[in-house]
């Protein structure tokens, strides 16, 4: 019986049965973390058969998962472009040090 490691649910590629996402557990491992240290230290909540499961489905589709780590990227500054707003920062930037003289 073949088993699962990775659902396509949200919009989006989990860790099957979890609330990780794959491009958590493959940023880990493309940082140079080992599979035992992901599943260690980074989410406790995974079994390290989870993260073997997680590896390997990247590499045997690692075009695709590419393409949408790419677009995932694009998105998300996309979106830090739009949110980003130069006169909040000022203001933000006025309270720390009046705070600080305080």
């Amino acid at each position: 019986m073949e088993k699962h490691y990775i659902e396509f649910r949200d919009q989006g590629y989990w860790i099957s049965g979890s609330r990780v996402s794959l491009e958590s557990v493959i940023f880990a491992f493309l940082d140079g973390l080992s599979p035992e240290t992901i599943a260690a230290e980074c989410f406790p909540i995974l079994s390290l058969e989870q993260v073997y499961g997680a590896i390997t489905y990247y590499l045997a589709h690692r075009a695709e998962i590419d393409a949408y780590l790419q677009r995932a990227e694009i998105a998300f500054e996309s979106f830090q472009q739009s949110t980003h707003d130069p006169e909040f920062s000022r203001k933000i930037a006025i309270a720390r040090r009046e705070m600080q003289l305080a």
